[in-house]
């Protein structure tokens, strides 16, 4: 579907319009409020795999929502979402604006597939228009475990906080083997080089992460070197999956 631009505003990322999340982890609330805020997130996590189940393999860009289309970045997830189609792949992102918009721009330009999981927020809870589908979330973290579960590699373009959430969530993820080592591409070596530096010359010196741990970023600029990690690293989980082939059942609806 080709969806209206929305109109975009100061608040975008800084608060929930219905406050469900924000009640949910305010503290214990009474046991049948609790059990019926855990029945809506089941319904959520439902809807996010009947609408992504199908897909074809898909490849996560991450990115800052608040660039323009002059930006450099915005040029280059464009790009980045136009190759990762033209290969094949899914380019799935957060549905909004700035980089999330770039890629699914370039995969539309591609022709190639589009996705988006969007989250409800003031203002400006409506997907970009270069989505072939989408799915709308309440909850930040439910909305996460979907732009992972569906993603055999993930590139992050510069963003904020929001951005490195989800970057330092799927290394997390990758060194504690709670998912497969994916590929993950950081694209932007001049905004990126401070925070690798820290990384070094903090974390690794102090011996709170191993240096190993750095080798499973890939940093460049060149879209030609990150979509080849990409296709290296997920041809080679796609190799050796054991998942089960997927139909959809028109008795449920699916599609």
């Amino acid at each position: 579907m080709h969806l209206n631009a929305p109109n975009l505003g100061p608040n975008w990322g800084k608060d929930s319009r219905d406050g469900g999340e924000r009640q949910f982890l305010a503290g214990p609330r009474s046991r049948l409020a609790e059990l019926w805020r855990a029945f809506r997130i089941f319904c959520e996590f439902i809807r996010g795999f009947r609408a992504l189940h199908f897909l074809p393999p898909c490849v996560t860009v991450f990115g800052s929502a608040r660039f323009a289309e002059d930006n450099r970045w915005y040029r280059m997830a464009r790009d980045v979402g136009a190759a990762l189609a033209r290969d094949g792949f899914t380019v799935m992102t957060g549905g909004g604006p700035g980089i999330m918009e770039a890629a699914n721009r370039g995969a539309r330009d591609a022709g190639g597939l589009s996705v988006g999981c969007n989250i409800t927020l003031p203002h400006e809870q409506q997907p970009n228009p270069y989505l072939d589908r989408f799915v709308e979330f309440r909850y930040f973290f439910v909305r996460k475990v979907m732009l992972v579960k569906y993603s055999y590699a993930f590139v992050v373009l510069p963003g904020g906080f929001g951005t490195m959430d989800e970057l330092f969530e799927a290394l997390t993820l990758i060194q504690t083997r709670k998912i497969e080592d994916f590929p993950l591409v950081l694209m932007g070596v001049e905004y990126w080089t401070p925070m690798l530096e820290f990384l070094r010359s903090s974390m690794v010196e102090q011996g709170t992460i191993a240096p190993a741990d750095l080798d499973r970023i890939l940093l460049t600029d060149d879209v030609a070197t990150a979509i080849a990690h990409v296709r290296a690293g997920a041809a080679k989980h796609l190799a050796g999956s054991r998942m089960p082939r997927r139909r959809p059942n028109v008795l449920l609806g699916e599609r």
